[in-house]
């Protein structure tokens, strides 16, 4: 299944290298969504795409957990700040991710793991964009009220952020204060984030 763009997005505020894939640089997080509901079996795709994932002693210390109906939809949504509830009302599916807090094997602190969920999130993310899909992390989430309503053991769990995912919309749909920002952003170059041979 492949989802359509319903309008030519302007990249030029990106350079990417001559060799680098367009599914890399053509991957962003927009606000403007198409209230459509994502079948099950994509969403299954999706999460097992982020399954694949690479991870500290192969300990998969990912969890997603996504709504599945309009009500759950609207929980999760009610756990957005008001400022990402006002836009993502209209993705097509809210989620969370969480990272285990220790390593199964012998229950000591897992220092690496919300960089495997990173890993994870990447994976679902470049595989939603395939399918013609977008995808959009929140930090401004409600996080101690996310473990009570979603039942998560804070305990045992960190929520790392939100997300949505959803079909792209129309720019000019967006309240102003969001419609300005929305476009794709450039990135640092590659001397800022590089060092060769040491700092």
């Amino acid at each position: 299944m492949k989802f359509s763009t319903p309008y030519q997005i302007d990249f030029s505020k990106r350079d990417p290298g001559l060799n680098v894939d367009e599914l890399f640089y053509k991957r962003w997080s927009p606000r403007s969504l198409k209230k459509t509901i994502i079948p099950g079996e994509v969403m299954t795709t999706l999460i097992d795409a982020a399954r694949w994932s690479p991870s500290a002693h192969n300990e998969q210390p990912w969890l997603f957990v996504t709504s599945a109906s309009e009500k759950e939809f609207q929980t999760c949504l009610d756990l957005l700040v008001d400022t990402n509830r006002l836009w993502a009302k209209n993705a097509g599916v809210l989620g969370f991710i969480f990272s285990k807090r220790h390593f199964e094997t012998n229950n000591s602190p897992n220092r690496l793991a919300s960089f495997d969920c990173g890993t994870a999130w990447m994976a679902m993310t470049l595989q939603a964009r395939m399918m013609g899909l977008y995808t959009h992390a929140l930090g401004g989430i409600h996080r101690e009220k996310v473990y009570e309503t979603l039942n998560v053991s804070k305990e045992s769990y960190e929520v790392i952020c939100g997300f949505v995912i959803g079909i792209i919309d129309q720019p000019e749909l967006l309240e102003k204060e969001y419609r300005d920002r929305e476009f794709p952003s450039p990135r640092k170059p590659l001397q800022e984030i590089w060092k060769k041979g040491g700092f």
